[in-house]
Parts: structure tokens; C-alpha cells; sequence
């Protein structure tokens, strides 16, 4: 399991609190992550190489030079309060990211990359554009931001999205895959799970993720998760995410694959797929949206 799970800090690399890429990770083909954190007015460079990628507030905000064009990120105070907006860099591209000066605590920022083939031009995404999508019902609801999915927003590769989860709610749920190339079924994507907690009265919060696989591909993660802990998928069933009671859970996903279109197709494990036909019958919970969300985002 540790070549899967990477608790908060095991992944700190040079001027990163998290970095997972092909290159660190046995196995992993696909997919990046990185973590920045910086603090007021800090700054930091570097070449995405044959990478695309995200540059995404977590909390804070601050500005990102791609190639000289600048771009001004007004970011968030956490992952709870919303959308962020965000700079998409093409690969090949020089990047500097400087925290705003006038956040006491910095900033810090998520770089989810993928290899990429073509040479697009560097994008801001302004917070209201990201479209906000409440998913499942009941104690399955949660709220995706589709800053970065395959049918918003145009990329090579690179799919990534944030998911909030309820306290006491269940995420990724039905358990689903998607580790097979069979068009408009499903697409082979590798998986990353960046999670942040919220905390309580009494200090940070916890929930669980679950990762399992088949007989020819056995895959067997059952973990804790807390904030910035990583769960790595490189295949198998993936699910449920589940949020302790009094704690609302975050996970950033970041997939890519080989295949040659961009899309995310999924199989639910179909020994639960029927719970999705319960939550026709049943209400979306009703401290969903959360944070700053627009009527034209809903």
C-alpha cells in the first residue's frame, strides 16, 4: 500500500510539500502532482517541460508569469469557499508563481500536470466560468468543480476536477474504474487524489478512502486520509470517499492516460451500481453548494 498512499509530508521534495510524478513513482506513467507553498510575496520558477498544466489556488492567491504574459489569480482563503480560478500552462512554457504579499499566511498552490504532445497557449480561467455541478443524492451528494474536466475545458491530456464532500457523506460512489480502453464504455486513466480536511473545535478532521482491485489486477488500499495526504490509482475499483461526521472532505483529481481521446468514462462496480437508481428518490443534501457559488456556475 505505501507505493499508493503517501501521507502529508512523505512526498516533500525540494520547494514542494508534495511532488509524484512518473519520475518519483515506480509504475506511474501519467499523471503529476505538486503542492507550492509559498510565503508572503515568494516566489517561485520553473519549466513545465513536456508537462501541461494547472497552476490552482488552495488557499491564498498571487500572480503567474507563462512566458512573460502575466496573469493576476485572486485564489481563495480555503478549499471550502469555493471555486478558485486558475492558469492552464502548455508544456515547454517557463512559469514563475509569486504568492500575494498581503496574506499573512502566503499561498498555496496545486500544479496537477500530464504529459502533453501539442504546444497550446497559456489560459486564465476566471472563477465564475468554472461550471459547478452537484452530484448524487442523500448522503451521496457532493460538489464538483469542472475547472479542468475533459467537457470544459480544452487540453491534450490533462482531466482534473475538485470534489467537496459533506461531513458525514459518501464520495465516489458507486465504486467505478476506469483502467480499460473500451470506446464510449469506458477510457484508461491513471488517478490522483489530493486531500484537505476540514477541522473541528477540538483540530483537523479525517476521512477514509478505498482502493481495490481484481484477481488479474489486485489492488488493496484502505487508508485514513487526512490534509495532504495522496492516494495514488493506477487501476482497480476506486471508492467510496467518505467523510467523518463533523468534518467536510476535499480531494483534488488528476487523471490522464494513453488513449487518444480525452474523456472520462467510468464502470461502476456492479455489485453496487444499483444505489445509483435510489437517488431519483431522493433530495440533493441541502448544505450543498458550498461557499461562493454564482447562479450561472449551477
Amino acid at each position: 500500500m505505501s507505493q499508493w498512499y503517501h501521507p502529508a509530508g512523505s512526498a516533500a521534495r525540494g520547494p514542494y510539500a508534495v511532488e509524484l510524478t512518473p519520475a518519483t513513482v515506480e509504475g506511474w506513467r501519467w499523471t503529476s502532482l505538486r503542492v507550492l507553498e509559498l510565503g508572503p510575496g515568494e516566489t517561485h520558477s520553473f519549466q513545465s517541460g513536456a508537462e501541461e498544466l494547472f497552476v490552482l489556488p488552495l488557499s491564498g492567491g498571487g500572480t503567474v508569469v507563462v512566458d512573460g504574459e502575466r496573469f493576476e489569480l485572486t485564489g481563495r482563503p480555503d478549499v471550502f469557499s469555493g471555486p478558485s480560478d486558475t492558469v492552464y500552462a502548455p508544456r515547454d512554457a517557463s512559469v514563475t508563481v509569486t504568492a500575494a504579499g498581503h496574506d499573512a499566511d502566503g499561498a498555496r498552490f496545486a500544479l496537477p500536470a500530464a504529459p502533453c504532445t501539442t504546444r497550446p497557449v497559456a489560459r486564465y480561467i476566471p472563477a465564475s466560468d468554472v461550471a459547478v455541478e452537484i452530484r448524487g443524492a442523500g448522503n451521496a451528494t457532493r460538489q464538483v468543480h469542472n475547472f479542468g474536466s475533459a467537457d470544459t475545458f480544452d487540453a491534450d491530456r490533462l482531466i482534473a476536477v475538485e470534489v467537496i464532500t459533506p461531513a458525514g457523506n459518501w464520495s465516489s460512489y458507486p465504486p467505478h474504474k476506469h483502467d480499460e480502453d473500451r470506446p464510449g464504455v469506458e477510457s484508461e486513466l491513471e488517478e490522483i487524489y489530493y486531500f484537505e480536511v476540514g477541522a473541528g473545535p477540538a483540530g483537523p478532521g479525517f476521512g477514509y478512502h478505498r482502493v481495490y482491485g481484481t484477481d488479474d489486477r489486485p489492488i488493496d488500499v484502505l487508508t485514513e486520509v487526512r490534509t495532504g495526504d495522496v492516494v495514488l490509482v493506477p487501476h482497480g475499483w476506486h471508492g467510496p470517499s467518505v467523510a467523518a461526521p463533523g468534518y467536510h472532505l476535499y480531494y483534488l483529481n488528476v487523471m490522464a492516460g494513453p488513449g487518444t481521446t480525452r474523456e472520462w468514462l467510468i464502470s461502476d462496480d456492479p455489485a453496487h451500481a444499483w444505489v445509483r437508481d435510489e437517488w431519483a428518490a431522493q433530495d440533493a443534501d441541502p448544505r450543498l453548494p458550498m461557499g461562493r457559488i454564482t447562479e450561472e456556475q449551477r
